[in-house]
């Protein structure tokens, strides 16, 4: 094992997480025949298999699952160092990770820019995915922490509210329906529904509001992002429920409007989350308190000392 690299079990673990070379290699931005030759390089430098193949799939050999441990076990002495390091530094250096999902891009990237003008020193990613993929990085503890519109119950977690989250019901500015007061949420749903994908919050908060009403939305389309559900409204394919955040752009700009609905907005948060019992960071903790002197006070979001 002198001879295997940091690098090459960092590819272990994603083959091991995702079950497959190819899932592995499109997380790692690599291509699928790089990850078959580090792989090869780290089954010669152990001097046993890691993988066995059965059909079109792959499982670990027994020394397999034991190596995967053993990965896991410096990875989380490599972080245990890493945090070690930035407490003797302050916060002259040291890095921190955020993934967010989709709907949270439209604030999330004021968040991180705004606590690295406080903190220049340090390197800060952003990550944007559905929630489905984020259940899976938090899953594996792959970031310092993750923003959601609803924490987990499948997994174990820690998480706090910082922001609101109105989900309200948009429509084109030249709708009938624009300009009503109190319409009924019955009326609502004879609309025709522009729907985010199965496993999308919004979604999911939308169809409890109209099922504790005994209603259903009659749904036109379902589409992946909130971008594709703005450009169909704009179009008249139909109305939907978005959260305010993602319309603020073309309320300014009035493309779109927002309707007067009874039972809307529908109140909700915005919550940091990390995995519970995690040890967090100098930087991590840093950050934590920079979003609380946001619920403090909104417009000076980690304004600089």
């Amino acid at each position: 094992m002198r001879h295997g690299t940091i690098r090459q079990l960092e590819v272990f673990d994603a083959i091991m997480r995702f079950g497959s070379f190819r899932k592995a290699a499109d997380h790692l931005f690599l291509t699928q025949p790089t990850v078959s030759m580090q792989m090869k390089k780290l089954a010669d430098a152990v001097g046993h298999p890691l993988f066995e193949h059965i059909g079109k799939r792959i499982f670990p050999t027994d020394i397999g699952r034991e190596l995967h441990k053993t990965a896991r076990e410096i990875f989380g002495d490599l972080a245990r160092f890493d945090m070690t390091l930035a407490s003797l530094e302050g916060l002259k250096s040291g890095s921190l990770s955020l993934a967010v999902v989709t709907t949270a891009k439209y604030f999330a990237p004021g968040l991180l820019g705004r606590f690295c003008e406080r903190h220049p020193a340090v390197e800060a990613s952003l990550k944007v995915c559905n929630r489905a993929h984020i259940i899976e990085r938090l899953s594996a503890n792959e970031d310092d922490f993750y923003i959601l519109g609803q924490p987990p119950e499948e997994i174990e977690v820690e998480a706090e509210a910082f922001l609101d989250n109105p989900l309200v019901a948009v429509a084109s500015k030249d709708h009938p329906l624009m300009g009503q007061a109190r319409i009924p949420l019955r009326r609502l749903a004879e609309e025709p529904f522009l729907l985010r994908e199965p496993g999308s919050g919004t979604r999911a908060a939308m169809e409890r509001l109209f099922a504790e009403h005994g209603l259903k939305a009659r749904a036109r389309m379902e589409l992946e992002s909130n971008e594709a559900i703005k450009q169909a409204i704009l179009v008249h394919f139909g109305v939907s429920i978005l959260s305010r955040h993602t319309i603020s752009m073309e309320l300014a700009s009035g493309h779109l409007g927002i309707l007067d609905v009874e039972g809307l907005p529908i109140a909700r948060s915005w919550y940091i989350v990390h995995r519970k019992g995690k040890a967090l960071s100098v930087v991590a903790r840093a950050f934590r308190d920079c979003l609380q002197e946001y619920t403090a006070k909104p417009d000076g979001l980690c304004a600089r000392n």
